[in-house]
């Protein structure tokens, strides 16, 4: 049987650390089966720009770097085998899409976005990480129609979905301060953390991708988010 198009979209986000058989399970052995067993027209493998940690550049095209000895790196490492399995396959039309930090209403993520949207409705925010850390954020309706796009027509192997704009936490604790009135403090042993930002030449070129502001929506987002949670 043909699968036609497919998206493989399994993969494991915040809890990778704490399940690392899975990790490598989704990320790589269940695509690698995939990849050997079936028959499509194209597939589409759901990577993350995550892979840039540590690297000065983010083209798809560059160089990266991993550290087996840092239990961080498993997810990386994992995502760049299945990246790799899915380029050298010898199937056709097989193409990767380095996913940002997608931001949508999803109340019980834990994700970065969702958990201070949660915190701002409860009243106070508290960062683990210094305000001045910073990475790139796209809006789950960019990334969604970039994936399609990308998917059906796109020509690369590899393509970056991101913003390339870069938001710092203190960027987002102001706009919500400013939107539910929360209060907002800091973990005393908070640490910076810094990604790049990351190249979106090739989507600009290829699908005149322009990204919608993040932080505009965010009244929308604490209002979706409210309505959830008060079911």
């Amino acid at each position: 049987m043909d699968l036609g198009h497919v998206f493989y979209c399994i993969g494991m986000t915040a809890d990778f650390r704490s399940r690392p058989f899975d990790t490598v399970r989704t990320h790589v052995s269940l695509l690698a089966d995939l990849l050997e067993r079936q028959r499509f027209q194209s597939m589409l493998y759901l990577s993350s720009t995550r892979v840039y940690a540590g690297s000065g550049r983010t083209h798809e095209d560059a160089p990266l770097a991993v550290n087996p000895g840092d239990p961080s790196d498993l997810y990386n490492l994992s995502k760049l085998a299945g990246e790799a399995i899915c380029l050298h396959s010898g199937k056709p039309r097989c193409r990767v899409a380095r996913l940002s930090n997608v931001v949508g209403v999803d109340p019980h993520s834990h994700n970065f976005h969702a958990e201070l949207i949660r915190e701002a409705l409860s009243g106070r925010i508290t960062l683990r990480s210094a305000p001045s850390s910073e990475k790139d954020y796209i809006l789950l309706r960019d990334a969604v129609g970039l994936i399609l796009r990308i998917g059906l027509h796109g020509e690369a192997p590899v393509y970056n979905v991101a913003s390339g704009i870069n938001l710092t936490h203190e960027h987002w604790c102001d706009t919500l301060a400013r939107v539910t009135g929360c209060e907002v403090g800091r973990a005393p042993d908070a640490r910076e953390y810094r990604f790049a930002p990351i190249d979106i030449v090739r989507i600009r070129e290829e699908f005149g991708f322009a990204p919608a502001p993040v932080l505009a929506t965010v009244p929308g987002l604490v209002e979706e988010f409210r309505k959830c949670l008060d079911q």
